[in-house]
């Protein structure tokens, strides 16, 4: 075949290709913590936020891979290679969610402490290596802990890392899910009791896995998770992310 004639065909290559980028399924990488991890069966009724986002997106065309792990900084979700091997698998259009604090900011457990300053500097990496892959970073400040003091007012246990959060979206130019500010006001609208159902709260005999009973004010239980899933895709679509065009108005299997 002469080039004359091959020339309208390689002229076409662009766009064949393009068009079958459009039609692979978008994925929604997520990194995190146990807030967000998907569960073992021992584990249960503790449940991550992360494992109820599918629902709000067709399948066929958003995927959504849950990288999280429970106990996990930024430093150690780095140094574990879990970090690497979302990078590796980013494509261009795929989103990748990012959500740490819990961890990093507990300074009695030397394991996983992560200094504020290397916080902040492991956020700007984890930005930089998605966007040299083509993928959108989305960073997220971590969901709040429930704690009320005796008189029923709010406490926050999360310090300065929710703001170098913040400070790192704006630095950097990155969209930015305040989840912590967004889990705080629901909090403080559910109070002090009502606020217990989104947790761990068990009593003795109410979960084969936790026969004494159990009082965890940092997982969620199966209601949480659903709420802080639902404050994931408002602030998504806040954020004015052209994911947002994906989310259904009611996830999946709402009544």
């Amino acid at each position: 075949m002469c080039f004359a004639r091959r020339l309208p065909l390689l002229l076409l290559l662009p766009a064949l290709a393009a068009a079958a980028l459009r039609q692979r399924p978008v994925t929604v990488w997520l990194a995190g913590d146990s807030t967000m991890a998907e569960k073992l069966p021992e584990k249960r009724p503790e449940t991550g936020w992360g494992e109820m986002l599918q629902r709000f997106f067709d399948p066929a065309r958003v995927r959504v891979a849950n990288h999280a792990r429970n106990g996990r900084s930024t430093r150690t979700f780095l140094s574990e290679g879990r970090w690497q091997a979302i990078v590796d698998s980013v494509r261009p259009g795929d989103y990748v969610l990012i959500q740490f604090g819990h961890n990093d900011a507990s300074v009695e457990k030397t394991d996983r402490y992560t200094p504020p300053a290397d916080y902040r500097a492991n956020l700007a990496r984890m930005v930089a290596d998605v966007r040299a892959q083509g993928g959108t970073p989305v960073l997220m400040t971590p969901a709040v802990r429930r704690r009320f003091d005796a008189a029923g007012r709010f406490r926050d246990s999360h310090g300065a890392y929710p703001e170098l959060v913040r400070a790192v979206a704006r630095e950097q130019r990155v969209a930015l899910v305040d989840v912590h500010r967004a889990s705080e006001r629901l909090l403080r609208r559910q109070g002090m009791e009502g606020s217990k159902r989104l947790f761990l709260h068990l009593a003795p005999g109410e979960s084969p896995n936790y026969p004494q009973g159990l009082r965890d004010d940092t997982h969620f239980s199966p209601l949480g998770a659903d709420l802080m899933s639902r404050l994931v895709a408002d602030g998504v679509r806040h954020a004015r992310l052209e994911l947002r065009r994906e989310l259904r108005r009611e996830p999946r299997g709402s009544r």
